[in-house]
């Protein structure tokens, strides 16, 4: 597996990301992967600030999800790490596995919405196992989040629901994921209210720059 080296922020609120893919059909080359592609498409077009990318494309093995996670957070330095693929009830889907297996926090509140979500559009949403986490170091700390493995459920987990006038209807789990990431000590994000409103208590809502 190849590596990145340490990720350097070139401002405070940069946000470092490591996006996973699960596939084995895509890994051997099968098939062309579009979930990296679609989950940077759609963070470039949701954050307000900077973001840097590290991406890893890798086979159904849980040993090899858990050491690819542990490196983008232990060495990468990511603050977020978003995975697609491998969540479902078929043997070879481990994923949800390999990220318990790497956690010291978990945070079942995002699977929770992700299934919510998915339940407006198909019932085979139940069969979904997403789970997200949070691992933790002795000086750093990173939000783990298992998402689907179609752009569309990519983008629909992400951003929410709305109506035809644009008005929200089901709140996307990435309106929770700046504040969790303030938590844990990570870089202050903004989102483009178009796309997704990131929430914050009044009291964590920093105010705009002079």
């Amino acid at each position: 597996m190849s590596t990145n080296p340490r990720l350097t922020r070139r401002n405070a609120d940069e946000l470092l990301v490591g996006l996973v893919s699960v596939s084995d059909r895509a890994s051997s080359g099968a098939y062309q992967d579009q979930g990296i592609p679609s989950l940077q498409s759609w963070l470039d077009d949701a954050l307000l600030g900077t973001a840097q990318y590290a991406t890893r494309l890798i086979a159904d093995e849980k040993p090899l999800i858990a050491r690819t996670l542990i490196e983008l957070v232990d060495e990468v330095g990511c603050d977020l790490v978003l995975t697609t693929g491998g969540t479902g009830p078929a043997r070879r889907d481990v994923t949800p596995e390999a990220t318990l297996e790497v956690a010291t926090k978990e945070m079942p509140g995002f699977g929770e919405q992700m299934r919510q979500i998915s339940l407006r559009f198909v019932p085979t949403a139940i069969l979904s196992r997403q789970v997200a986490v949070v691992r933790e170091t002795a000086g750093h700390a990173a939000l783990i989040i298992n998402l689907p493995g179609q752009p569309k459920a990519i983008k629909e987990t992400l951003e929410g629901l709305k109506d035809a006038d644009g008005a929200q209807l089901v709140p996307g789990i990435f309106a929770a994921v700046p504040y969790c990431i303030d938590l844990i000590g990570g870089p202050y994000i903004e989102t483009h209210e178009r796309v997704v409103k990131a929430f914050r208590p009044k009291s964590a809502v920093r105010a705009p720059r002079a």
